[in-house]
């Protein structure tokens, strides 16, 4: 039998009512360890769910901005700090607890993926040798018309 790969997430969210829905709501979807944090610890392979003062304590430039989930509300200076920082899954405060676990997901996957790549490759990484050619356009065409009466 196969065993469930374990997912570590840090929570790190002052409003103790939805950091606990979160966590409940990720314990009884998958294999997740959930760890509910003050400060938020970039380092290591986990996923971490930030609220708009925990992603103030990390360190700019973050080394991997992928597996940051940001909750936040709508602000456009934050938006641009977020945008800047280069995260990937920002999430307003009003989306529901499913939204935010579809983002957590995604963000776990990235981790996994960059482990077994060695670095993570962006949001759609391009590998030059699987770019499918484009054959060249000729003047004429043979193929058959549609014809409307």
């Amino acid at each position: 039998m196969k065993s469930a790969v374990l997912h570590t997430v840090q929570l790190a969210l002052a409003d103790g009512a939805y950091a606990s829905a979160l966590r409940e709501a990720l314990c009884h979807s998958c294999a997740w360890h959930v760890d509910s944090v003050a400060r938020p610890d970039p380092a290591g392979d986990s996923v971490l769910v930030l609220d708009e003062a925990a992603f103030g304590l990390l360190p700019l430039p973050l080394s991997n901005p992928e597996r940051i989930v940001l909750i936040t509300r709508r602000d456009p200076q934050l938006l641009a700090q977020a945008w800047d920082a280069g995260l990937v899954s920002v999430l307003s405060q009003d989306e529901p607890i499913s939204t935010v676990l579809l983002a957590v997901m995604a963000a776990a996957l990235r981790v996994a993926n960059s482990s077994k790549n060695g670095s993570f490759g962006g949001i759609s990484p391009i590998v030059e040798d699987d770019a499918a050619p484009i054959p060249p356009h000729h003047g004429h065409s043979h193929g058959r018309r549609c014809k409307i009466q």
